[in-house]
């Protein structure tokens, strides 16, 4: 039995990396696949809580939450309560062949909390990739047009279809050959640096008219456009917020110009921002939603959720063996009431305590250039020169691995921001340890500048 007590804060008995994680590392070098991104030595055995043991028997607090997903922190006794009473009844039937009632009653749980008040239908697979892919193809099926439209910063997976509308890192695109035709990107509003570099206060504006005045005008027809796929917030591309406005005045243009607004909640939902979706912010009700990450803690299961009205495919026109598999569900089922009852409403009340406490660092900190989010989804951007708004990777990354070695597990975001993306669970001597330490980094680091 674990001492939960001694599950809050990091505890490190080693230096890092341990001797059993350098075996593992070693190991890994030899057998797995080199395109996997470790941003530092990390060997997990097991986690509870907000806080992951590694195999030498370190503690650290995980403010990533394994990419943002396990929204109700490693291994709650209830989600793994649910897992494994369904492991022990059902493990797989596949719900695209056959019926079980789990899966009815998730879809309709979806569909109650999804955007809006009109009906809703939900697709499951077992990534947010899936579950963008679905999109491509529904948005296609229904509007009978071709063309997509995402914008420079989107993440939205790597499969091929999804890696054609991700514009974060010329990496992830890089030797693949031609990807599905007929995508189009256009810029987002940084209200931090502006769109191009210029008039951080009208960048909403100035997307939309480029939208509108460039894109539609010179390159792509809109009534050709099936959809624009949009993130609430940009989960690879620097955690920026969309504005209300922007959100806003997209919709209208697609509602406009009969184009499917896809919002891309895989990063951005589940309650990760104090409600269920980053665009419920805004007020908006997207045409489809996507949806992974956070659904399931950690279990893999996607889904897309579309008005009824959209989702009009006829049998065998799209399928997954293993989406919606019953344990993933029960995990899901699990995880929305935890976050419902308790977890969501803490998000806004962690996320309010952080922003709070870290609203002086442009002023105290020379190389942090902004503090941004909404709710546990928060980004903070550093820069060289706060005047000139030049970026500072190197800052940053130095600053994740210094973190590390002080059993604080953070990650980046876009070029040039460190994102906080925790549990939705963590508390107020959690965050106040994460951002003490991150405050002594941060002093440490720009003394050397």
């Amino acid at each position: 039995m674990l001492d939960v007590e001694n599950w809050k804060l990091p505890h490190l008995v080693t230096s890092l990396p341990g001797p059993k994680a350098r075996q593992v590392v070693d190991l890994d070098s030899q057998f797995v696949s080199p395109s996997y991104t470790r941003d530092y030595p990390l060997v997990v055995s097991r986690g509870r809580g907000a806080v992951v043991e590694d195999v030498d028997g370190n503690h650290f607090l995980d403010f990533a939450a394994g990419i943002a997903v396990v929204a109700t922190g490693h291994c709650h006794p209830e989600v793994v309560a649910a897992i494994q009473k369904q492991a022990a009844e059902l493990i797989h039937m596949s719900g695209t062949d056959f019926y079980y009632p789990n899966m009815a009653q998730l879809a309709q749980k979806l569909a109650a909390i999804a955007p809006g008040k009109s009906p809703k239908r939900v697709y499951f697979g077992n990534s947010g990739a899936e579950a963008i892919e679905a999109a491509i193809k529904l948005a296609r099926y229904h509007t009978k047009r071709d063309k997509l439209i995402a914008f420079h910063g989107a993440f939205h997976g790597r499969t091929i279809g999804a890696l054609s509308l991700t514009a974060s890192r010329a990496i992830q695109r890089k030797g693949f050959g031609n990807l599905l035709a007929g995508v189009a990107h256009t810029p987002f509003p940084d209200t931090y640096r502006g769109t191009y570099g210029v008039r951080p206060e009208c960048a909403s504006q100035d997307c939309l008219s480029y939208l509108v005045n460039e894109l539609f005008r010179r390159r792509v027809d809109p009534e050709e456009v099936a959809a624009i796929f949009v993130e609430p917030i940009q989960g690879e591309g620097g955690y920026l917020p969309a504005p209300a406005e922007f959100l806003q005045g997209l919709q209208r243009i697609c509602r406009e110009h009969g184009i499917l607004l896809v919002a891309d909640e895989i990063q951005c939902g589940m309650g990760r921002t104090g409600k269920w979706w980053a665009s419920e912010h805004a007020g908006i009700e997207p045409d489809i939603v996507c949806v992974a990450k956070g659904i399931a803690s950690g279990m893999p299961l996607g889904a897309m959720i579309a008005c009824c009205e959209i989702m009009d495919w006829k049998p065998g026109a799209h399928a997954s063996t293993f989406g919606g598999n019953p344990v993933c569900i029960a995990a899901s089922l699990a995880t929305i009431r935890l976050l419902e009852e308790r977890y969501m409403a803490n998000a806004a009340r962690m996320g309010e305590f952080i922003m709070r406490r870290t609203a002086d660092w442009p002023s105290r900190h020379k190389i942090v250039g902004e503090v941004r989010g909404k709710g546990l989804m928060i980004g903070i951007e550093f820069v060289r020169d706060q005047r000139t708004k030049e970026r500072a990777p190197d800052l940053r990354n130095k600053i994740v691995q210094m973190a590390f070695l002080r059993g604080l597990l953070v990650l980046g975001s876009g070029d040039t921001t460190l994102r906080l993306c925790p549990a939705l669970i963590i508390d107020e001597e959690q965050a106040d340890f994460a951002l003490r330490t991150l405050d002594g980094i941060i002093t440490e680091v720009e003394r050397e500048v």
